[in-house]
Order: C-alpha cells, then structure tokens, then sequence
C-alpha cells in the first residue's frame, strides 16, 4: 500500500500528471510517462512513442511531439481520431490494425502502417511486431474484443522487449512471451481479466518489470496492490510499479 501511496503523492493538487521513470535498457534509457488509463508514452533510442492517445492533446501538452504512435483497438479508450489529428506531425507514423485503419477518414490515412496479430516492423529503428489480444473464449465475433480485430504489441528497442497487452484476457500467446524486460498488463472487468489471471500470467512470462495499467473496470478501480502483492508472493525478482493512472 505504501507504493500506491507515494505514486499517487506524486500529483499534484491540480492534478497533474506524475513525475516520468526512467528504466536503464541494454542501449540507453526508456523513460515512461503514464497518462491515463490505456494511454502512455515512451521515450527511448532518441523517438517518443504514444500509446492509444485519447482525450484530447491537452494531456500530452508540454511533452514531444510523437514519432510513433500505436493504437490497439477501435474503442474510445484506445482510439480518438479527433485526438490523432491534433497531436500527429507531418512525420509520425500511425501504427493500426485493420479494424482501426477501417475508421480512418481518408484524409487520416497518411502515414499510416497496418499490423496484423503476428506482422512486424522496424520504424526508425524501433521494431514493432504485432501480438493477440482477446476475449477468452477466442471468438471472432466476440462484440468486445474478438480474436484477430485487436494488437497488443512488443516494442524492441535498446536491446529491450516492451510489452503492451491492449485489452486483452489471460491468453496462450501472452503466456508464451519470452524474454520481456518492461510489460504494461490490463485489468479490469468484466472487459479484460481480473487480478489474479494477470497475475498468473505475469509469473508464467516472468518480465522483469510490469505496469499495471487500463485497471478502469464497471465497479471502479482493480485492486492494483493485490495484483502486486500475488505477484511478488510468486516471483520476488519480478518488479512491480504502481502508478495512478487516473488523476482527479
């Protein structure tokens, strides 16, 4: 609890966002700066990568400009159109699945690059590959996240693999992962999975750091302190950070 405690500290009064990490990687530094809810950006081999940004570009004012950008879903918490036209620049690349790519107006279309659930790319040095995210049981007609409409993503980048699971549940391809050194896990219901299956999931991948993230559900917020807790009952090596996701 006292982790949770000092995270939140770290708001100030008028809610402003918190205070960045910083994560030595192999080749220089990542540094991580929550938002809010699914949304975050990260810095790292000179770009600034944002996260499904939502909400509007008031909440990113003050930080660079995106090189990247990542959306995973079609929903309103990973994508806003009215918020990807008022922060990309002429240069940053618009990374999508088919699904979100569908929702572009054709004007919104530049620059953008198209993943499928297995597909990866290298931007600006910067590997990209594209993993599953989905409701269990695997449906393709699931109405909330079906099988193959969705990307989770892992970012290669200063000899480091970033994890992003998107909306996701307890899937085979998340507990597949090897070798994910910073893994940002959602938890809420009855959207994604609860604590525990997170939990398991963690200590099945074992990253060596993982953000609890996108934890909003439809009666509040998870308990984050007891995800930490099962975590590092299991594996005590494995580092959990907890930050506030949800100023205000």
């Amino acid at each position: 609890m006292l982790t949770f405690l000092f995270a939140l500290a770290l708001y100030s009064t008028n809610g402003q966002r918190i205070s960045p990490d910083t994560i030595a990687l192999s080749k220089g530094t990542l540094i991580v700066q929550p938002i809010n809810h699914a949304s975050v950006v990260l810095t790292a081999a000179g770009k600034t990568i944002y996260v499904d940004p939502v909400g509007g570009a008031a909440k990113y004012q003050g930080l660079a400009a995106p090189d990247i950008i990542l959306v995973t879903d079609i929903h309103g918490d990973h994508f806003d159109p009215a918020t990807l036209r008022a922060i990309r620049g002429s240069g940053t690349v618009l990374v999508v699945p088919q699904a979100v790519a569908d929702k572009l107006s054709d004007a919104d279309k530049s620059g953008v690059v198209i993943l499928a659930n297995g597909d990866k790319k290298e931007l600006s040095g910067i590997g990209v590959a594209a993993i599953p995210m989905y409701n269990l049981p695997a449906s393709p007609t699931d109405p909330r996240h079906p099988k193959g409409r969705g990307n989770g993503y892992v970012l290669t980048v200063g000899g480091k693999n970033i994890y992003l699971s998107g909306d996701t549940e307890d899937i085979p391809e998340m507990r597949a992962l090897k070798n994910i050194y910073v893994a940002f896990i959602c938890m809420n219901l009855p959207y994604t999975m609860d604590i525990n299956h997170a939990a398991d999931a963690v200590l099945e991948f074992k990253p060596k750091i993982v953000y609890p993230y996108h934890y909003r559900g439809q009666n509040g917020l998870s308990d984050v302190q007891g995800f930490s807790n099962l975590v590092k009952t299991g594996d005590p090596a494995i580092e959990v950070r907890l930050r506030n996701w949800y100023p205000g």
